[in-house]
């Protein structure tokens, strides 16, 4: 693993927790240190970090939020 990866995981409390959990991917990228770019996708897939799933959480709070009002009425 390249330096510049070490750095970039420790400085992000969770790329660094992520890999500790995944222990395949120290070894993936110490034979493809560009396999970078995928760790970190599959970071946000796992922790559900990615564009369309804050989308949902935002929709399902609304949603929520919406149910509450109706309660309320």
């Amino acid at each position: 693993m390249t330096v510049e990866n070490q750095i970039r995981i420790s400085s992000d409390p969770k790329l660094t927790s992520f890999i500790r959990e995944n222990p395949i991917w120290y070894k993936i990228l110490n034979r493809n240190p560009e396999a970078f770019k995928d760790f970190v996708q599959d970071m946000k897939e796992k922790y559900k970090l990615t564009p369309s799933d804050r989308i949902n959480n935002i929709l399902n709070s609304i949603s929520m939020l919406e149910t509450f009002l109706d309660v309320l009425k």
